[in-house]
């Protein structure tokens, strides 16, 4: 049995991902903030006869990465498929933006995922199907008002994936990047509440496209799915 690590997994985009693979009879190691809420989780989980580990950090702290691997690899031997969901928003002018924040934003969405796939990497050399996905979003390829601190670290993160793509490659490690637009998580409600949540892409969905690309045949590399919604709301 394969085993996948996904972080910001106590909700929206995360929690859908881990509950599909256990569908697909990954163990699964699933990160969060909260204690609480990643055993809620992991009960749900278990009721379907998973396996899971629960792992609290918070990702905008540099040993969060280190510390995700070793529990990880301490408990099931080995790691498989790696999915970078974990995120911070910030809406705010850049004017209005201070140093601290695009900090915080930075560590969780572009610095997270870079160490964590670094330390990954060893571990997927030796695993039959090796799979690092990377959530990213569309704000890593447009520009929207009073959102810099998030679309930059959103453009770091695609800009690293198509590197990391390439530098793997020979190990037979496949990457990819899903950049969806307006998805009805709790980050977006927040950010775009003038948006109806009926016309959003559900979380689900999100994770029927990782099952596809961890299911699929082949040593072909998918660089970038932008999901976007049929309405051409703003926003997509």
């Amino acid at each position: 049995m394969q085993t996948a690590i996904v972080t910001g997994a106590t909700r929206g985009i995360g929690k859908a991902i881990a509950l599909k693979l256990t569908e697909l009879h990954y163990n699964l190691v699933i990160v969060g903030r909260t204690a609480k809420l990643l055993d809620q989780i992991k009960s749900e989980i278990e009721k379907t006869g998973g396996r899971c580990l629960t792992v609290v950090a918070d990702l905008g702290q540099e040993n969060a990465p280190g510390h995700i691997m070793e529990k990880t690899v301490s408990h099931f031997g080995q790691m498989d498929v790696l999915v970078n969901n974990a995120g911070m928003s910030h809406s705010g002018p850049l004017l209005e933006t201070d140093m601290e924040t695009w900090d915080k934003v930075h560590a969780v969405n572009a610095r997270a995922p870079f160490f964590l796939s670094k330390a990954a990497i060893p571990y997927l050399k030796v695993s039959p199907n090796p799979v690092i996905i990377n959530i990213g979003s569309v704000v890593g390829f447009k520009g929207y008002r009073d959102q810099a601190a998030y679309a930059s670290s959103k453009h770091a993160l695609t800009g690293f994936t198509n590197v990391l793509a390439k530098e793997v490659q020979k190990d037979g490690i496949k990457v990819h990047l899903i950049s969806p637009g307006g998805v009805n998580t709790e980050m977006v409600r927040e950010m775009r509440p003038d948006i109806d949540t009926e016309q959003l892409i559900q979380p689900e969905e999100i994770a029927e496209i990782v099952e596809f690309l961890v299911t699929r045949k082949g040593k072909g590399t998918i660089d970038h799915l932008y999901i976007r919604r049929q309405s051409g709301l703003a926003f997509d």
